[in-house]
């Protein structure tokens, strides 16, 4: 650590110096943190495009982690020696997201402590570790296959410190039963990823990479033993987190102003008025097909419940096949980008994207997600990802999820994850001269943006305007405003599943499959469904206040161009940066 102390030691006198000098020595602080992510996680570095240590597999033992704590602890005194009034804007803001990352880093590390209960960290960092290599043709193949093979070796060891870590009585059966079913995908991303791709090595780097993969294989075995037959029938924890941690990690997830009761009150309230919007639409879909339907001019619920209905039942109409999911968000992610051009709402990436299914190793969370490359991997494709449906699933089931994923719901789902949501909006982020500010990324601002994006295409005649889009869009939202009131109910108020999936089936009109997933979702995670919500919210108040301050001269492309030039920040900074405001806490 003596690069570190040294500085430090150079950045005591700074606080009385000129901005220039401050801000030089923060954006070596700034480096030196980067340069020091493989020391935290080797896997994580990869992530983001720092290939120095993809030979290295992430050490998770006791000694690991009081490394890292007194790692953060140097940084944060590093931090400490910087004027914060003394930096330029843009770095104000940078200072306070590494601020933020270390305080949020060292409490989840002592105090949250994921590593002693959640059997998920590590699947997800074996399944990275390797996917991350393979996925990407960021180096030679034959580079990426040895270190494939250097990672393979290690896996032993990791799951072994995986093992002493976890502490089977404070592990919740559902984190349990998710690793059981995710820890044999590292196996798929071998056979399927690697093996093609063996005959490119020389003959004794083949040999090598057979023999890592013949320990992987066995490791991996064990590691499917071990959580069947030991960690499973010993997990005794709760996966409700209760309200101390909960609204710690609320207010780090979030790093915004609104606390847990002032996202459930919002979201309660937004809850009724966006029923109640649904049902203004719903009753001119139904009034086309019925003219001679009469409308009572107050409807009590129950009323607005079948009107409601029975247009979503019209949109029903439209499924897609099982196996087509993957090939017809192809087809409509160009029809965005299209309209997106046509109409001039924003500046349109060429930056590579391509529709994948999903990876074993990372299903059981959600139905899709956008994997971006990591800001320091120029030129290397984005993944919309997609999970296939379980082979398991009976045909009613099935049906289940393909109402819910109807063409107008795989049209916004693509809206969201592809264009102009998160590929066009990280696609942005990743121009942001800032390295750290790719890195530690807001998940508000990203979530957010992505919902408001879907509801921007709508209004601007998206499908041309077509009510049952719109219909469906609002149904979207109205998921994301349910997201925001179970994740509290459950991990505080103890919602239990009947009443999450009575909101979500009656309240949210989803589908039982997708209301079935949530409720798994929702005990495998906290904060994290609340951040589409509050992001969402942020971004209309900011777009808000830049119509009235812009008047005249507003148009969605200079808002739009301007919003996602300072990267992906919380909004607070962003707004701060785009309407010269004082920059908050």
């Amino acid at each position: 650590m003596r690069r570190l102390t040294l500085l430090l030691t150079c950045l005591l006198p700074l606080s009385a110096g000129a901005e220039s000098a401050a801000d030089r020595a923060f954006e070596n602080l700034a480096q030196e943190y980067l340069s020091d992510i493989p020391n935290f996680s080797p896997v994580n570095a990869t992530l983001i495009g720092d290939h120095s240590r993809d030979d290295a597999l992430d050490r998770v033992n006791a000694a690991a982690r009081r490394k890292q704590l007194d790692l953060y602890e140097q940084y944060r005194d590093a931090l400490d020696a910087i004027e914060p009034g003394a930096l330029s804007r843009a770095n104000q803001v940078d200072a306070k997201l590494l601020r933020h990352e270390i305080e949020s880093s060292t409490w989840s590390l002592a105090e949250f402590e994921e590593w002693a209960w959640n059997p998920l960290v590590y699947t997800n960092l074996a399944g990275s570790a390797i996917y991350g290599l393979v996925a990407r043709d960021f180096a030679p193949i034959e580079v990426r296959l040895g270190n494939v093979t250097a990672r393979l070796e290690q896996l032993p060891r990791f799951f072994a410190e995986a093992r002493k870590s976890l502490v089977p009585a404070r592990v919740p059966k559902i984190h349990a039963e998710t690793a059981i079913k995710q820890n044999a995908g590292v196996l798929s991303i071998i056979d399927l990823m690697i093996v093609p791709e063996m005959d490119a090595l020389p003959a004794a780097e083949r040999a090598a990479l057979e023999s890592a993969i013949a320990k992987a294989r066995k490791a991996i075995d064990e590691q499917q033993a071990w959580l069947e037959n030991e960690l499973l029938p010993a997990a005794a924890g709760d996966f409700r987190i209760g309200a101390a941690l909960y609204d710690k990690k609320l207010a780090f997830a979030l790093n915004s102003p609104m606390s847990r009761r002032d996202v459930q009150s919002r979201a309660e309230a937004e809850y009724q008025r966006v029923r109640n919007e649904m049902y203004e639409i719903a009753r001119g879909i139904y009034a086309e097909e019925h003219p001679y339907t009469y409308f009572p001019d107050t409807p009590d619920e129950a009323f607005k419940q079948v009107i409601i209905r029975a247009a979503l039942e019209k949109a029903y109409q439209e499924l897609p096949p099982p196996d087509g999911i993957v090939d017809i968000a192809k087809e409509q992610l160009q029809q965005a980008i299209d309209f997106v051009v046509e109409k001039n709402l924003v500046e349109m990436p060429d930056d590579p994207v391509e529709i994948i299914i999903m990876p074993e190793f990372q299903r059981g969370v959600s139905v899709a997600y956008l994997d971006p490359p990591g800001p320091l991997d120029e030129g290397q494709s984005a993944f919309y990802a997609v999970a296939p449906l379980p082979e398991d699933w009976t045909e009613e089931q099935v049906r289940s999820f393909l109402r819910e994923y109807n063409l107008y719901s795989i049209q916004d789902l693509t809206l969201h994850e592809g264009v102009p949501g998160h590929y066009l909006q990280i696609a942005h982020s990743n121009r942001y001269p800032s390295t750290l500010r790719s890195v530690f990324w807001s998940g508000p601002f990203v979530e957010g943006w992505a919902v408001y994006a879907e509801r921007m295409m709508i209004d601007e005649g998206y499908l041309d305007h077509d009510p049952l889009m719109r219909l469906i869009n609002l149904k979207w939202y109205l998921r994301g405003i349910t997201n925001a009131i179970i994740d509290s109910a459950i991990h505080v108020d103890g919602m239990t599943e009947q009443q999450a999936m009575k909101l979500m089936i009656e309240g949210g009109f989803q589908e039982e499959r997708e209301a079935a997933g949530k409720w798994i979702r929702a005990q495998l995670t906290s904060a994290q469904l609340s951040t589409y919500f509050v992001g969402y919210q942020e971004h209309v108040e900011m777009r808000r206040a830049a119509e009235e301050a812009w008047g005249e001269s507003f148009t969605l492309r200079r808002y739009h161009d301007a919003a996602l030039s300072f990267g992906s920040p919380p909004v607070k900074y962003v707004r701060a940066l785009l309407l010269d405001e004082p920059i908050p806490d």
